[in-house]
């Protein structure tokens, strides 16, 4: 049996909307073995699709199929740290793990290329599965049918700060509050901001991240769906935080703190706990993974 560690991601960074990513050191693993049926269990007691619908078997019958070769079965042992449809990668983990998996089951035949390729044609964009394979600081382009990502590892001296709410929001539907169409003036907007954070976390001068994380395509139409989600960002604000910036699509909000940072720590769970539209709010602590996912043995 095979084991595969596959990071929690934080995709966008603010303005980089589809396009930007990064890995969290906080993992989810996954083992696997070819069987003539499909046996799937969690070590965790996390509710996961236990026949052909489940994303990992999904995803490594993809590449079976890619490959043209057949997959009998799967015997699958899944333990879910990364919590499920909080905008922290838990599909992309998943996915990722997946392709890992069926690639290293079926000899190692494919690049990280082809990898990236099959994992942004599951999951519809490459800002989550990039960095969930990679590691680090990724910006990523899907271009005629291929995934071009460069990878920045990012510095130790950063920590981020997740307040991780006790509800969850789905993709599909924070998606669909998006408008159809947007201003060039709008997209210009971001394509300064997403160029400005790649340089940022680049070149380590983490002070220009609070102009880059602005945002005018997704995050002021997403962040009325989430209770407390503006008191968060005017929080991690007064507290100082290079930036926060809403986690994909939520509902999770990001902050980016020095990891020196224990008054912002501090004095976060104590305001959460003190305010009643924020107390259903968690705040974690993660380093960057600069790694990415891993095949184990």
């Amino acid at each position: 049996m095979i084991k595969i560690i596959a990071p929690a991601t934080s995709a966008n960074v603010g303005a980089g909307f589809d396009a930007l990513g990064l890995a969290l050191a906080f993992h989810n693993s996954v083992s696997m073995e070819l069987s003539n049926t499909i046996s799937i269990t969690t070590t965790d007691g996390t509710s996961v699709p236990k026949g052909p619908s489940n994303l990992i078997y999904k995803t490594a019958k993809y590449v079976f199929d890619q490959m043209g070769e057949k997959l009998p079965g799967l015997n699958i042992i899944q333990e879910n740290n990364i919590p499920i449809a909080r905008g922290l990668g838990s599909s992309s983990a998943c996915i990722v793990a997946g392709i890992l998996g069926a690639d290293a089951l079926l000899g190692h035949p494919l690049t990280k290329r082809q990898m990236l390729t099959m994992a942004t044609a599951i999951e519809g964009h490459p800002d989550n599965v990039a960095p969930a394979m990679l590691g680090g600081f990724v910006a990523s382009a899907y271009d005629e049918g291929q995934v071009y990502s460069v990878k920045k590892d990012i510095s130790d001296s950063l920590a981020f700060a997740a307040f991780v709410p006790d509800f969850q929001t789905f993709t599909e539907k924070s998606r669909s509050s998006l408008p159809s169409t947007i201003t060039r003036r709008d997209a210009v907007y971001n394509l300064a901001r997403a160029a400005v954070a790649t340089a940022a976390f680049c070149d380590g001068d983490y002070e220009m991240l609070g102009v880059a994380a602005k945002d005018k395509l997704h995050q002021q139409y997403r962040l009325p769906l989430i209770p407390g989600g503006e008191k968060i960002f005017e929080l991690a604000q007064e507290l100082s935080a290079y930036c926060v910036y809403l986690s994909g699509s939520g509902p999770t909000i990001m902050a980016v703190v020095h990891r020196d940072n224990a008054f912002f720590f501090d004095k976060a769970t104590r305001l959460l706990a003190e305010d009643e539209e924020m107390s259903h709010f968690r705040l974690h602590r993660f380093e960057a993974d600069n790694t990415g996912a891993i095949l184990v043995h």
